[in-house]
């Protein structure tokens, strides 16, 4: 996203636990920060894209968080996938501040971010929405406007990430019948792309698993923590559908089984019983 940014001609300032990744960027034309906080000296827009709810709140709250330096009319954009209740409770606490909440989880994977390509499902005050508009057309070619009330936005997120978890062990499943078949996994995917199985992350995730290429790009843990959400939003709303748990269990067993630093697509592996 940073170097989409930067690409685009926006002044950008970076901040990471990963030295390596603001160093890349800082070689693109962005500007090194060592905390969060220095970024709200000369910025009114802040991007938090971190894992969970435990880095946003250290990114926003900590020590040498963001919302030590945050004025009134500031705009946080918060892309992380995590509960609904979480991002309502932190833009109560940022609007206490007098600093507006976009709640804007992504979705589409690396590649998708760095051209623009990627989903953005944006939940904030219309005045918000307007006045970051050209940042978030800037970020996403496929911008969603789902409501005024931050929390839809992971709301949303959470829908598309347990299909997601759903659709990834399905394809997964059936990849690995078809070898136990007799079948050769490349052409029976061939057939699924262009048939009624097809799914965007069964196509993305299971070539790479074909070709016994698990670099991380989500890690495991990643639908393993979504699907969870998912789940738990599912159960507060009444809801307890006949798939979502048993694909969520599958990412959960994976994890365990020592899969969790790896790229998802090692769920084909998990369910074919082979060693990586």
């Amino acid at each position: 996203m940073a170097a989409n940014l930067l690409e685009r001609g926006w002044t950008v300032q970076v901040c990471d636990v990963d030295a390596s990744k603001v160093a890349d960027l800082e070689r693109k034309g962005a500007l090194a920060l060592a905390t969060p906080a220095q970024a709200a000296i000369n910025s009114v827009a802040f991007l938090v894209c971190v894992v969970d709810a435990v880095q946003t709140e250290a990114v926003l709250f900590g020590p040498a968080g963001l919302a030590c330096m945050l004025q009134p009319g500031h705009t946080v954009l918060l892309c992380p996938t995590i509960a609904p209740q979480e991002i309502e409770s932190f833009a109560a606490r940022l609007a206490s501040l007098g600093v507006h909440t976009v709640d804007a989880p992504m979705s589409g994977g690396p590649a998708r971010a760095r051209d623009g390509s990627m989903s953005l499902m944006v939940a904030c005050a219309q005045p918000v929405f307007e006045a970051q508009a050209e940042l978030l057309q800037a970020l996403s070619n496929k911008l969603f406007r789902i409501s005024e009330r931050p929390g839809d936005g992971a709301r949303t997120k959470l829908v598309n990430n347990l299909l997601a978890g759903i659709n990834l062990v399905g394809a997964a499943e059936v990849l690995v019948l078809a070898e136990r078949l007799g079948l050769d996994a490349g052409r029976t995917l061939d057939v699924i792309e262009q048939s009624s199985g097809q799914s965007w992350i069964g196509s993305d995730r299971l070539r790479r698993a074909i070709a016994g290429d698990y670099a991380p790009r989500a890690h495991v843990t990643l639908l393993e923590k979504d699907t969870r959400l998912a789940l738990e939003a599912g159960k507060a709303a009444g809801f307890d559908g006949p798939l979502g748990a048993r694909a969520s269990q599958v990412f959960a067993d994976a994890h365990q089984a020592g899969l969790a630093a790896l790229d998802d697509a090692a769920i084909f592996k998990y369910l074919g019983g082979r060693q990586i």
